[in-house]
């Protein structure tokens, strides 16, 4: 395994991190600790869960991910070996079973990270996210910004941050960072760092070969102002595995089970999928590898998140963080982008 330190922070991660979202819904909790067991073996000791986990949001479900978790933690006793981030949802029209109301107010962030804590079994969050804003934003699959002139929702920024630093100050998280953002967003937060308040440590947003959007104006930002960057959905919901394509993919996997998920499922994602695929092919590697090591080679990435179902999907993925794409493949990859451009954001 190979390692990094999240930006403005002494946390020692691993340069993979382990996604649990499927750990309640499509896994057990057997499944989900022999998981964790397994990358723990192999140097991960990075992981990323939410509080509205495991996914596809669900009242009955809800919070099963942080649970399993919890309960492999007091197994083991290893919590200080462990970097362990978690989220608070924001607004939503279909989660008010997390919490009524939905938003980042000092009660909610209170609510949130105690619970977590609880689920966790644990006294401190390392990195605490908010999953996604409070305002109306092009996020989840929207491709272009619409502003709402009628927009309930006032510039925060400030407050958000200072409740933060609270919760920081009495231990319960080291640092924080944002989920699902957008450059407005992040600067945001960066203005308000540099009048004193906490600043963010990491942006956690979808990220892989069919959706580059964040390298037109949020790579900047993350590079010059030293903000980490974890890349999540890196095999674009198994579509970059192939799977999909050759029809290997089982009724249980995401796409097929959960059919609302068609964000990597358009017609072009397809056609760009399937060049992707060629290239692989052609140099002798697993599609996988090739998509995974394709994010690791960035500079502004700081970790991808990798999720599975199985221990084989798992190992595979874990096995990119040996591989090195050359300049040739890499610029057989952009040809491809230049052509169909961000076919899912």
């Amino acid at each position: 395994m190979k390692y990094t330190t999240l930006p403005n922070t002494n946390l020692k991660t691993s340069k993979l991190c382990l996604g649990t979202m499927t750990w309640g819904q499509q896994n057990t909790e057997t499944e989900a600790h022999e998981q964790l067991d397994f990358a723990i073996e192999k140097g991960i000791n990075f992981i990323d869960c939410a509080e509205m986990y495991p996914v596809p949001a669900n009242p009955k479900t809800q919070g099963r991910t942080e649970t399993y978790i919890g309960s492999w933690l007091a197994r083991k006793k290893n919590r200080e070996d462990i970097i362990l981030t978690t989220k608070i949802a924001g607004p939503s029209r279909n989660m008010d079973h997390v919490r009524q109301p939905l938003d980042f107010s000092k009660k909610s962030l209170e609510d949130g990270i105690n619970k977590s804590l609880k689920r966790l079994q644990t006294d401190y969050i390392d990195l605490y996210q908010l999953h996604w804003p409070e305002r109306s934003t092009n996020y989840f699959g929207q491709r272009d910004y619409t502003h709402k002139e009628n927009e309930n929702w006032k510039d925060n920024f400030a407050e958000v941050l200072q409740h933060l630093e609270e919760l920081v100050k009495e231990g319960k998280i080291r640092h924080v960072g944002l989920s699902n953002e957008t450059p407005f967003g992040v600067m945001r937060c960066v203005e308000e760092s540099r009048k004193g308040k906490l600043k963010i440590a990491t942006v956690q947003n979808p990220y892989n070969l069919l959706n580059r959007k964040d390298e037109i104006g949020l790579s900047e930002i993350l590079q010059r102002e030293n903000i980490g960057y974890l890349a999540y959905s890196p095999l674009g919901f198994g579509m970059l595995t192939g799977k999909y394509l050759n029809g290997t993919a089982d009724a249980n996997s995401r796409i097929n089970q959960f059919k609302q998920y068609s964000r990597y499922s358009s017609k072009t994602a397809f056609e760009a999928t399937e060049k992707y695929h060629e290239i692989a092919k052609k140099y002798n590697l697993s599609f996988a590898h090739l998509a995974l090591a394709f994010i690791l080679q960035k500079k502004f990435v700081t970790t991808p998140i990798i999720g599975a179902t199985s221990i084989e999907q798992l190992s595979e993925n874990i096995e990119s963080i040996d591989i090195s794409l050359s300049k040739e493949i890499l610029k057989e990859i952009n040809v491809v982008h230049n052509q169909i451009p961000n076919p899912a954001p």
